[in-house]
């Protein structure tokens, strides 16, 4: 059953009393609440927009400061090549997309740039490569990362691919404390995007990550060509996990001209069903604009991937993501 944080006892000024009240009533809906029906899902994204907005706030307010934002930072410690032919990844081997394979990066210019990122305000440090997945030697090169890292003061997250179960066992001792490992969509529409491994690979490796006592990162991607009805299975697909991850990155595909408020409806959706995840602002935010950020603030986004560039994405300016969160009275979550 899902854990629900209480409002406090009485109304806070920032909690006026009727919001209170209707935040209570949220959060006592939820804590009955065991799995979500996929059907139950979509009526989510079916609500009024309006509704849907204030329905997410409740929960959001209910669990977390609604005016802190988390700041994390992706860096790719191995650029492309990645044998895997996942339909939306320029680095990907199978397509050409102009990015050349690299060899890993060494541990000082991966703790150069977590130090840079730490200087910057991010809290937490997340390490990508472009592997299907790892080999022995990989792991023993990102442990001196992770454990680097570490001693920067910065919470460490890692995707690499699918993991073996004693890989997340190394990394667990290493002391990584997220793995990310996404869903992508939906089952059902998982085969229009990747070939080369299936939907239980990656519920597998989430197991593994699990088991071995770090926390899961996933999330999906909005904009691939799926439905509506695809979206919410994504949605029920994370939700209904053992329990919920604890963060969930929520991608906007860049090549795809996408519906913005129905990226805004994919953030309320998951901040309802994943309420105590950190719901995270992902690839593609460039091309929201400030608009859409606002919205999917509104909606209970309460982290970003934050810095010049996302794996190889462009991502918004440091200066300009500053600008906004000044301008909306947030601030980032302390380390």
């Amino acid at each position: 059953m899902t854990n629900i944080v209480e409002p406090s006892e009485k109304p806070s000024a920032e909690q006026p009393i009727e919001f209170f009240a209707a935040a209570k009533k949220v959060t006592d809906l939820a804590k009955s609440r065991e799995t979500w029906p996929v059907a139950e899902v979509a009526a989510l994204f079916e609500l009024p927009f309006n509704d849907l907005m204030w329905r997410a706030q409740q929960v959001h307010r209910a669990n977390w400061d609604a005016n802190e934002v988390e700041l994390a930072t992706l860096l790719s410690i191995k650029t492309g090549g990645c044998p895997e032919n996942c339909g939306y990844c320029p680095q990907s081997a199978h397509y050409d997309t102009g990015v050349k394979a690299e060899k890993m990066m060494a541990v000082d210019e991966v703790v150069a740039a977590a130090q840079a990122a730490k200087e910057s305000g991010a809290t937490r440090f997340c390490m990508g490569a472009a592997w299907r997945a790892p080999k022995d030697r990989d792991i023993e090169a990102v442990e001196e990362m992770v454990k680097a890292v570490k001693a920067l003061g910065l919470e460490t997250c890692a995707t690499l691919g699918m993991l073996k179960d004693e890989q997340a066992k190394r990394l667990a001792s290493a002391g990584l404390d997220y793995y990310n490992h996404n869903l992508d969509t939906a089952p059902e529409f998982y085969g229009e995007i990747i070939t080369t491994r299936d939907y239980q690979d990656r519920l597998d490796t989430l197991g593994h990550v699990r088991e071995a006592g770090l926390k899961v990162c996933c999330g999906g991607i909005v904009g691939m060509g799926e439905s509506r009805m695809q979206r919410a299975g994504l949605i029920a697909q994370l939700a209904n996990l053992n329990p919920y991850p604890d963060s969930v990155p929520i991608n906007h595909l860049v090549a795809v001209e996408g519906t913005p408020l129905e990226f805004v409806r994919t953030i309320a959706v998951a901040r309802i069903t994943m309420p105590k995840a950190r719901v995270r602002l992902s690839a593609g935010r460039r091309q929201l604009g400030e608009g859409v950020q606002a919205l999917c603030y509104l909606a209970g986004a309460n982290s970003i991937f934050y810095g010049d560039k996302l794996l190889v994405t462009g991502n918004p300016e440091v200066e300009e993501d500053r600008a906004l969160l000044d301008r909306m009275g947030i601030h980032s979550r302390q380390g």
